[in-house]
């Protein structure tokens, strides 16, 4: 079971980046599915996550409106679009899929992350 994640990089603040995440070795159609990301010398935090149906989607108060999670299907493959990036979204982003919720704890898979760089 692999979670792997690409799209991260260095964009200029105001810039836009679309990260996704491919499922392997197992189907997560039945499971939500969420973004999280890390900062250096600080904890992961929540950033979006969707559930299985598509239907329910749930944003971090820094990224709503800017940020917007989404997935297709069969496999799936979960996306993160980022608009109008600010310096402070600087960050490992990880993907995790097994739930829809806000806590780390809750989620079983995760991907071994993508760098996000927010400079001028």
């Amino acid at each position: 079971v692999q979670l792997v994640e690409s799209g991260g990089g260095l964009v200029q603040p105001g810039g836009s980046l679309r990260l996704s995440c491919v499922a392997s070795g197992r189907t997560f159609s039945r499971s939500g599915m969420g973004w999280f990301r890390q900062a250096p010398g600080k904890e992961r935090e929540f950033v979006a996550a969707i559930s299985w149906s598509g239907d329910t989607t749930t944003y971090a108060d820094s990224v709503k409106g800017r940020f917007t999670i989404s997935r297709d299907y069969p496999k799936p493959t979960l996306y993160l679009q980022m608009n109008n990036l600010k310096p402070e979204d600087t960050a490992v982003y990880y993907c995790a899929a097994g739930a829809d919720g806000r806590r780390p704890s809750l989620y079983d898979v995760w991907g071994q992350g993508t760098q996000v760089t927010v400079s001028s």
